[in-house]
C-alpha cells in the first residue's frame, strides 16, 4: 500500500496568550508526519530517477560525440550506460504504472541482484575499453569477419550486421519484457513468490499467449543483444551461459509454486507454450 501523510490530522490550532493588552499567537508545532514505508519515499525515488535521467542524457551526449568522424571505438562503452539506464528505468515506470502496489526502490533493480549481476557489467566495461588497446586485431577479425566469410562483404558491412542483430535483440527484448509486465498488471512480481496472494490470477492472454515467461525471454536476449552492440566476444559467451543458468534454475523452482497454485490449469499452459530461451523446454 502506497503511505502518505496522514489525512485525518486535525489542522494546527492557534492558542493566544494574553500579555497586557496585546495578543501573541503562541507557536504551533508545524512538523511534519514521516513517511511510514521507506521503500515507498517519493524523495529516494525521485533521486534515482534524476540520477537515472542524468546518466542517460550524459552518456547519450558521449556518445554522439564519439561517433562523429573520426569515428572512436569506445562510443559502444557510453551506449552500454545508455542502454543500461533506460532498463533500470523502465523496470520502475512500468511496475508504477501497472502494478501500483510493487513500486518501491527496489523496483528500479538498481541494487539486490546479486554479484553476479554487477560483476557481469563491470567486465563487459571492461571488455570494451581493453580489446581496443589490447587486442583490436583479433576482434577485427574473429568477432567481426570469420562469422560471415563467404557470405557478407567484411569489414562494414560484417561490423553493420552484427550491429543490426544486436540492435534487433536488445529492442526486441526490451520490447517483450516491458509488455510482459504491462499485461501481467499486479500479478507481475520481481521476486518468485512462495504464497498466492489474494487476487493473483494465471495470466494467458496477450504475450503470454505465446510465452509463459516473456520477461524471461526478452531479458535473456536483450542481455545478448547488449553484448553484439559492445562487440565483446567473452561476454557474449559469459552472458549467454550465466542467462541460461539462471533463468532454467529460476524456472524451475517458480514453475513448481505455480503448478501448486493453479494446479491443472497451469500444467495445461506449461504444456501448450514455450519460454524461448534455448534448450529450457
Amino acid at each position: 500500500m502506497d503511505s502518505s501523510l496522514s489525512s485525518n490530522a486535525s489542522p494546527p490550532q492557534h492558542s493566544r496568550i494574553q500579555h497586557g493588552n496585546s495578543h501573541v499567537p503562541e507557536a504551533t508545532n508545524t512538523s511534519i508526519t514521516p513517511i511510514a514505508d521507506s521503500k515507498k519515499s517519493p524523495s529516494a525515488i525521485s533521486l534515482r530517477a534524476f540520477l537515472l535521467g542524468t546518466a542517460f542524457g550524459v552518456s547519450l551526449a558521449l556518445t554522439v560525440v564519439q561517433l562523429q568522424p573520426p569515428l572512436n571505438p569506445l562510443w559502444r562503452a557510453p551506449c552500454f550506460l545508455v542502454i543500461l539506464s533506460t532498463f533500470h528505468f523502465l523496470e520502475f515506470y512500468i511496475t508504477a504504472r501497472y502494478n501500483p502496489p510493487a513500486a518501491t526502490l527496489s523496483a528500479f533493480l538498481l541494487a539486490g541482484n546479486g554479484y553476479a549481476y554487477n560483476v557481469a557489467h563491470t567486465l563487459a566495461f571492461l571488455e570494451c575499453i581493453l580489446r581496443n588497446y589490447v587486442a583490436p586485431r583479433y576482434y577485427a577479425e574473429w568477432l567481426l569477419l570469420q562469422p560471415f566469410n563467404g557470405f557478407l562483404p567484411v569489414g562494414g558491412g560484417a561490423r553493420a550486421a552484427w550491429l543490426t542483430l544486436g540492435l534487433t535483440m536488445l529492442l526486441g527484448g526490451q520490447g517483450i519484457r516491458t509488455l510482459a509486465m504491462a499485461q501481467a498488471g499486479t500479478n507481475f512480481n520481481h521476486l518468485v513468490q512462495s504464497r498466492k496472494k489474494e487476487g493473483h490470477v494465471l495470466v494467458t492472454n496477450g504475450i503470454y499467449g505465446w510465452l509463459r515467461h516473456p520477461s524471461y525471454f526478452g531479458f535473456f536476449w536483450w542481455g545478448l543483444g547488449t553484448q553484439l552492440i559492445m562487440g565483446n566476444l567473452v561476454c557474449l559467451v559469459g552472458y549467454a551461459v550465466v542467462l541460461w543458468r539462471f533463468f532454467s534454475l529460476r524456472i524451475q523452482s517458480e514453475e513448481k509454486f505455480l503448478v501448486a497454485f493453479f494446479g491443472a490449469d497451469y500444467v495445461r499452459y506449461r504444456d501448450e507454450t514455450a519460454v524461448g530461451i534455448p534448450m529450457i523446454p
